[in-house]
């Protein structure tokens, strides 16, 4: 095997651009630490007396150890200071000690000055002002009772040497930070040090840097570990609204022969560089670079005679996988389930990740991305979306598929974007979310969920519509679990979002086409429009559509007014009322108002605050009709007819009288399709009850069992099916459908499936 040239202990670099000062520490017997280690300190402030305009230093070891600007400003104002009073003989001459020649006294001062200046302030500055104050101390003692010449010499010697360098150091931030706590301080104890410099710690095979120390001004309120050895820490801060998401990954926890080895096997692996084949294939890429790391590693320990387990080395492979052929810290983040949104602002470098948590909201992590980062980001996302990402097309909307989680990414850079690359990921299940879902996090209650599935059996139009981040596109998803795997599905989307992997290992009969995103502009794929055209001549299906943006929204009305679909036709929408929905598709779409018709319902979901203005949480606020006897204004026509509507004080959505007296003009035209129903509003009414009912049980069952797996879609289709073919079962042996009956034979089916799990 080669052998690697290494840097010269202590060696440097200095990244003019950055301002950085890089120090290498690899076999350097000091460590990499200016907290811990007196002599790093002092050669630090070496480099800085020979460098101008340092604003950060990293010590580079096993791990790079970054001192960011205000640490390393503290730094620079000592060796400022020892620079200013060593050159030009400024206080290491007998002229800055002594007024007289052949003064007896003036070696010894100069001795004392040159070894306080060139010695003690370099390792231990805190140390050589205590120092200074002891000899300014004993020289005042002794100048108050000395005469004449002596007196002359020890005052001259305070005046032009002692007191100006005192005050020189208490202008420093460093003494002025701990000058209230020196009597505690012991000359030689870096405890004091280690309060001040917290290095920001980067592994040498990733870019990515983390704050290790938890927040000073944080209480941690919650802990957890995501798989077998990411841990997350909770704080809540007392200087921001926000709480801080402390994150270690397994790669900030290695052993230092972890770390030698996996950053010998990255210089190794750096020579194959995944291809773009490969990167078009995610899965098979990890693949092939896990088993060339597990191959590498195994061979640079045996040569460096280093004892690793097999765990160990699985574990090392994984992690080159995740930083060679995978996306790096954004798979550590996405790991975490509670994790929804992640937000990278630029200039990147400058500030950490945000992220949006599912039991804490608006989080600031511990995590800052660098330069590096995102351009090898930028190039992954261009490469396997075939999408450009550059100033003439500065924005790239695309998905980023994990081993935890499929992703939406949403990146810009310049023109656009004038400080640089940023991105907004945000993560979707990879299982579909159900109503028993919803219920259970109270989204929406078993009312709603029974209601909303009757109508998509009843296969009417329905538009999600809400605000950024309402939850419209789970909702949509949970759509699909409600459509029967017998009937066939067309989804159309400009970035895939749905499910729709997922549900084919369900068994259902879904056809995927994916259109040109309105953003970017690809010009290879097929506008939306033309792709909704597409899709009413593959066959009869029932028609998602991810989100009704432009111009195909004239292409779906005009589909569904000819009655092209005869299954349920579902999309999302932003707008946060019936009428805010209308005005987007009229005014801003362009659809005919008399068009518009063709919507039957109106689902809204919204984000709503608490009072206090520092907690949001999702709802679906209303389920609204839209009536077909108007012809230029719904609002005033009175075509916009609430089903149901939220309660703040009960915090649910609740049923109106309309639908309580049986007066909704959709669900009884679903019930004259119907012969059990058709003039039979109890009929009807107790149909949406009992599939309330079915939800709730099934919400129901998971808590007690505390197997909230009951509530997925694995489970839960299954569940849906069963519940039809029991009611098929009692419509053949009683004639007509009895709902309690159908309910409690489908409760039995339950109870005896779950003791199977």
């Amino acid at each position: 095997m080669p052998q690697m040239e290494m840097p010269k202990p202590c060696s440097y670099e200095y990244d003019r651009k950055l301002h950085r000062l890089k120090i290498n520490c690899l076999g350097c017997m000091y460590g990499a630490s200016i907290e811990d280690f007196e002599e790093c300190m002092s050669r630090v402030i070496d480099k800085l007396m020979q460098i101008k305009g340092v604003q950060s230093v990293v010590l580079s070891q096993t791990r790079d150890f970054e001192y960011d600007y205000p640490q390393t400003s503290m730094l620079q104002e000592i060796a400022s200071t020892i620079k200013y009073y060593t050159t030009e003989n400024k206080l290491i001459s007998i002229r800055a000690v002594t007024p007289f020649p052949n003064d007896p006294e003036a070696p010894a001062r100069i001795a004392f000055i040159q070894n306080l200046l060139l010695n003690i302030m370099k390792r231990d500055p805190i140390g050589a002002y205590i120092t200074l104050l002891k000899e300014i101390k004993k020289e005042t003692l002794r100048a108050k009772v000395a005469r004449g010449r002596t007196q002359q010499s020890i005052n001259h010697y305070l005046q032009n040497a002692l007191l100006p360098l005192k005050a020189a150091l208490e202008n420093t931030q460093l003494i002025n930070l701990v000058k209230s706590r020196l009597d505690e301080y012991r000359v030689g104890d870096r405890s004091i040090y280690r309060e001040i410099f917290h290095p920001i710690i980067r592994p040498n095979f990733m870019f990515t840097r983390f704050m290790l120390l938890p927040p000073s001004d944080g209480k941690e309120i919650d802990s957890y570990t995501v798989g077998k050895d990411i841990k997350v820490q909770i704080f809540k801060l007392t200087t921001r609204p926000e709480y801080q998401y402390h994150i270690i990954p397994p790669e900030l926890a290695l052993s230092e022969d972890e770390y030698v080895l996996l950053d010998a096997a990255r210089q190794y692996l750096g020579a194959h560089k995944p291809t773009r084949a490969e990167f078009a294939e995610p899965e098979r890429a990890r693949e092939i670079f896990f088993n060339i790391g597990k191959d590498l590693l195994l061979e640079l320990a045996e040569h460096m005679r280093l004892e690793i387990s097999t765990e160990s080395i699985n574990k090392l492979a994984n992690i080159l996988a995740r930083y060679t052929a995978g996306y790096g810290i954004l798979e550590v983040l996405m790991a975490d389930e509670k994790v929804q949104d992640l937000y990278i602002n630029a200039p990147i470098g400058t500030t950490p990740i945000f992220l949006f948590h599912s039991d804490y909201e608006e989080c600031i992590t511990n995590i800052i991305p660098t330069q590096e980062d995102a351009e090898a980001w930028a190039t992954r996302f261009r490469i396997e979306s075939g999408r450009p990402l550059d100033e003439s097309n500065p924005v790239l909307d695309t998905e980023m598929i994990t081993p935890y989680a499929r992703v939406r990414v949403a990146a810009i850079t310049r023109s656009l974007s004038p400080d640089g690359y940023a991105f907004a990921f945000r993560r979707h299940r990879d299982k579909p979310w159900t109503m028993p879902l919803f219920i259970h996090n109270r989204m929406l209650n078993p009312l709603a969920a029974g209601l909303i599935s009757f109508i998509i059996d009843g296969a009417r139009t329905i538009l999600y519509a809400g605000t950024r981040s309402a939850g419209k596109t789970s909702l949509l998803g949970s759509t699909l679990t409600e459509i029967l795997p017998r009937y066939r599905i067309v989804t159309v989307e400009d970035t895939l979002e749905l499910p729709v992997e997922y549900l084919r290992r369900l068994g259902y009969n879904i056809a995927r086409l994916k259109s040109r995103s309105i953003i970017t502009h690809v010009e290879s794929e097929l506008p939306t429009d033309e792709a909704l055209r597409v899709s009413l001549r593959l066959g009869d299906s029932c028609l998602i559509l991810g989100e009704v943006r432009s111009v195909e929204a004239r292409a779906l009305y005009e589909a569904m007014r000819i009655g092209a679909l005869a299954n349920v036709v579902a999309g999302t929408i932003h707008g946060d009322s019936p009428y805010g929905v209308f005005d987007r598709v009229v005014n801003d779409l362009e659809v005919p108002p008399t068009s518009f018709k063709a919507t039957d319902i109106i689902v809204i979901a919204n984000r709503l605050r608490s009072a206090d203005g520092l907690h949001t949480f999702r709802r679906v606020v209303e389920i609204t009709e839209v009536r077909k006897d108007w012809s230029e204004d719904p609002v005033k026509e009175g075509a916009f007819v609430p089903l149901m509507v939220y309660d703040a004080k009960k915090d649910e959505l609740v049923p109106t009288e309309t639908l309580l007296n049986g007066e909704s003009l959709i669900l009884n035209e679903i019930a004259k399709r119907v012969k059990e129903w058709r003039d039979d509003w109890e009929a009807v009414w107790n149909n949406i009850e009992i599939r309330a009912k079915m939800k709730e049980e099934l919400v129901n069952v998971a808590r007690q069992t505390g197997n909230l797996a009951i509530m997925e879609a694995d489970f839960y289709v299954r569940a849906n099916v069963a519940f039809h073919i029991i009611s098929e079962r009692v419509i053949e042996e009683y004639g007509t459908l009895d709902n309690e009956r159908a309910f409690n034979l489908w409760r039995s089916w339950l109870r005896s499936e779950v003791k199977k799990l």
